[in-house]
């Protein structure tokens, strides 16, 4: 393979990409600088890398308000994040026994 800058060989080398698991084929020119990567490895590589985002998890406890009510205080780093004010109405939703999806519709 030719460098489209410089016209000399490219060399084929694995590099390591932060967060991803497999190695990814780049294309390298040691006259010039240039480099690039095969398409196949670094589509993998971003396909890994975004499987492993997670969502926001942070372990809150549940309060007992009253008699048959319990409560959750909201982190205020999340309320700021959600530009939520106190006393807005959200929809709580119970997809299985062990989830709770909190929706904030806006108007």
């Amino acid at each position: 393979m030719k460098c489209p800058k410089c016209d000399s060989n490219l060399r084929e080398v694995k590099v390591k990409i932060q967060d991803a698991d497999s190695p990814v084929i780049s294309y390298q020119c040691a006259k010039c600088g240039y480099f690039d990567f095969e398409a196949k490895s670094i589509n993998e590589a971003i396909n890994e890398i975004k499987t492993k985002e997670s969502t926001l998890a942070i372990k809150q406890k549940i309060i007992k308000l009253s008699h048959d009510r319990l409560g959750m205080y909201i982190n205020r780093d999340i309320a700021r994040s959600l530009n939520l004010k106190g006393g807005e109405d959200v929809y709580v939703s119970v997809p299985d026994k062990k989830c709770m999806v909190v929706n904030i519709k806006t108007n």
